[in-house]
């Protein structure tokens, strides 16, 4: 199992919490209720909407009523949930909700024991195809949207919930443009998948927002992806020079835990397909001659008698097992009955005086089991440890079994989990350690040579976590420790023989080399990060992985942007840039919205550091700036409209870049800027260095740098535009600040 599978597993854990949620609000039957069920993945929202209404429309065996003079028996159901595809010529919900209810009405109950001539209840309506609007033309996306603002009054006409499904970026919509239907909602229920790659052509999503500002001085760093979890991206506090420029940057970037950090896994095991965003790699099956039992030989759940005493086994691993069997999130009593069955086998062993192997064999199970439930999306704190402790045991009743070099595996991948599980952080550099020292002990016992598969794996995984101890201690040294890791990796890793493997293992390298380049001989570091993403890069067919393909086209933007700060700045400038434009070929705002924005971010930062270098001539400096705010409004743009989603860069540096950028081009004597324009260059900056300075209240430093960007700016209005100038910036300028800014200028 790899790294990435974990982050698989945790969107299937996720994904079945909001379908319970769901499903309980729709069971409710609550009248006039408005759900939005917000999925990208459109073959996960089929499966979901498909799964709720052979639940919940005709329930199976359901009796809605019984005639006193029949036997018992069920009757025909009228539906409690009804499915309708969004009509695309006259979008509008309620219409076709009132449209099915005038052609099917709820039918009479005249021999209701209990419910003489009353109607059935009236079903709920869920609507599917929003997403199709996409291709739609704008006049009838505005119109969709026009109806769902008449919604508060529209929904007073009928007695029927309602569960509308949409993509998130008709979401971000809906939230900004149909603010009347927003506040009608009753709950959001959003699903974690991969995006459904939208059919090219030539209509696009319309954007509904576009805020317009940008900032320079305060420039937001660029940064290198981890793909560990969807949106888990993260990047540098920016660097700010007061005299208004900007210092080489000290980006703090996320290793990509691209490749697989491998559990050993079974044939059985169906991994699925996973989502692209998270830049996963499936690794081979590793076939374990230990496999849990077959619950089809045994006797039925249902006649298990609960746990005995059970002397020979821990106390904490029985207590557990038992914790995992009482806080199950889905209650299926399959799985609760078999961890039991287990336990009780490994008691009888004991008790029978069988040998170590065979004990060994039966812990093994116990750990098998568990595993493949994390594997499913169970990874939480009870089942990890029951895993670690069954391994444990194993390991300790034979020691010589040719599956131990596995199971150390297993268990430091189960130790670097635990470091992943919430609430563990102040115990991760320990859970770290632990997991490093697994791999090591596992290395020990293998030769590269007759395990050459196993190896590879085992080195890649300990690269991973030497990166993640870095985090915590000795960042130099133990980025040096997971580049020889994950070189030892590649020297038995190779690309004729497991292509993406190598691609994903190259790509960790890449970005192993660019941390170590924070700390030493950065620009040895850098070419070398370079070049292993190029190598990664070739690995991966645009067109087939698209995501993965524009994130490494990122992290080559960020890796040529950092050496630009040591040699040839302008010829690496212009590299990442060219990076950074074929990056977002791919990592669209329609696709992943985040990624987006924090490349557009990226851009407009590249843009403005190769306009501001010296060896760039007049006439290219002025092109430059403006692209810098068209990507930088890019960024902003998105990140405003993501609410609540984690973003890996500042969006209130960002507005200070922006502010930066249009104060460069209203005031530069020598651009070909009119007076009109110089005027909104400045009002622009004004504006963002005033919404950087809303948000920067709690950091002192940051908000002191962003004051003097607002006082300049004025002192700038009155230098461009006079006195009326002035007059118009103190306008823009809210109340409490004036009493301090007058007394600057």
């Amino acid at each position: 199992m790899s790294v990435n599978d974990t982050a698989h597993s945790d969107n299937v854990a996720w994904n079945r919490q909001v379908y319970h949620r769901l499903k309980l609000a729709l069971s409710l039957g609550l009248r006039r209720q408005i759900f939005v069920g917000v999925c990208d993945d459109l073959n996960l929202r089929n499966q979901v909407a498909a799964r709720l209404h052979s639940t919940l429309a005709y329930p199976v065996g359901q009796v809605l009523y019984q005639p006193s003079n029949s036997p018992p028996a069920s009757t025909p159901a009228y539906p409690r949930l009804v499915t309708l595809r969004l009509n695309l010529s006259d979008p509008n919900p309620i219409v076709q909700i009132n449209q099915w209810l005038t052609n099917y009405p709820p039918p009479i109950l005249e021999t209701s024991k209990d419910a003489t001539g009353r109607y059935l209840p009236i079903p709920a309506f869920q609507i599917v195809g929003v997403e199709q609007l996409t291709r739609q033309p704008v006049a009838v996306q505005r119109l969709f949207l026009h109806y769902l603002r008449l919604s508060e009054q529209q929904m007073k006409t009928v007695e029927s919930s309602l569960l509308l499904w949409v993509p998130r970026p008709w979401l971000y919509a809906i939230q900004q443009s149909a603010p009347q239907f927003w506040r009608c909602r009753t709950g959001v229920f959003a699903f974690a998948g991969e995006p459904t790659p939208p059919i090219r052509n030539k209509t696009t999503p319309q954007r509904f927002s576009s805020p317009r500002s940008v900032d320079l001085n305060n420039l937001e760093q660029s940064f290198i992806d981890e793909s560990v979890t969807p949106g888990e991206l993260r990047a540098a506090a920016s660097v700010t020079d007061l005299n208004g420029g900007l210092k080489r940057s000290d980006l703090e970037s996320i290793i990509n835990f691209a490749d697989d950090y491998d559990f050993q896994t079974d044939k059985s095991v169906n991994r699925g397909h996973k989502p692209q965003e998270n830049f996963q790699i499936k690794s081979e099956l590793v076939t374990n001659k230990s496999q849990p039992p077959d619950s089809n030989n045994k006797e039925s759940p249902r006649n298990i008698s609960p746990l005995p005493s059970l002397s020979h086994i821990s106390k904490e691993l029985t207590e557990l097992v038992l914790a995992t069997i009482n806080t199950e999130i889905v209650q299926d009593e399959q799985h609760s009955w078999q961890p039991q069955q287990i336990l009780q086998e490994i008691e009888e062993l004991h008790g029978q005086g069988a040998s170590l192997e065979t004990l060994a064999a039966a812990y093994h199970r116990l750990g098998n089991f568990y595993r493949l439930r994390i594997e499913q999306g169970h990874s939480n704190l009870e089942n990890l440890m029951v895993a670690i402790l069954a391994y444990q045991e194993a390991i300790t009743y034979d020691e010589a079994s040719p599956q131990v070099p596995d199971i150390l595996n297993d268990l430091g991948t189960l130790y670097w989990m635990l470091y992943r599980t919430p609430p563990n952080s102040e115990e991760g550099q320990a859970y770290i350690e632990q997991g490093i020292e697994f791999y090591q002990l596992a290395l020990k016992l293998i030769s590269p040579q007759t395990h050459q598969e196993t190896y590879a794996r085992v080195q890649n995984n300990l690269g991973t976590a030497y990166g993640d101890l870095a985090r915590f201690s000795n960042p130099p040294e133990n980025w040096q420790q997971a580049v020889l890791a994950y070189s030892e990796a590649l020297h038995f890793r190779t690309a004729d023989m497991e292509p993406l493997k190598y691609a994903a293992c190259q790509n960790n390298l890449g970005t192993a080399f660019w941390h170590l380049a924070q700390y030493n001989q950065p620009m040895v570091h850098l070419v070398k990060a370079i070049a292993s993403y190029s190598e990664a890069l070739g690995h991966y067919k645009p067109e087939e992985e698209p995501l993965k393909y524009g994130m490494i086209q990122n992290n080559i933007g960020t890796a040529y942007w950092n050496l630009a700060q040591y040699e040839r700045p302008p010829d690496n400038l212009e590299l990442a840039i060219a990076a950074y434009s074929e990056a977002l070929k791919y990592r669209t705002a329609a696709v992943v919205p985040a990624a987006c924005a924090a490349t557009q971010n990226n851009l407009g930062t590249a843009y403005w550091h190769l306009a501001n270098q010296s060896q760039t001539p007049r006439e290219a400096r002025q092109q430059l700036l403006e692209m810098c705010v068209i990507a930088y409004e890019e960024a902003l743009a998105l990140a405003h409209s993501l609410s609540g989603v984690p973003l890996s860069f500042d969006v209130f540096a960002t507005h200070n870049n922006l502010g930066l950028a249009h104060y460069q081009l209203g005031t530069e004597q020598y651009f070909t800027v009119d007076k009109s324009s110089r005027s909104q260059h400045l009002e622009a900056a004004l504006d963002n260095h005033l919404q950087a300075l809303n948000g920067l209240s709690k950091q002192p430093e940051a908000y002191s740098s962003t004051f003097n960007y607002v006082v300049k700016t004025v002192r700038a209005f009155h230098n461009e535009l006079g006195i009326q100038g002035q007059n118009i910036a103190l306008s823009k300028v809210p109340g409490q600040l004036l009493p301090e800014i007058l007394s600057k200028l």
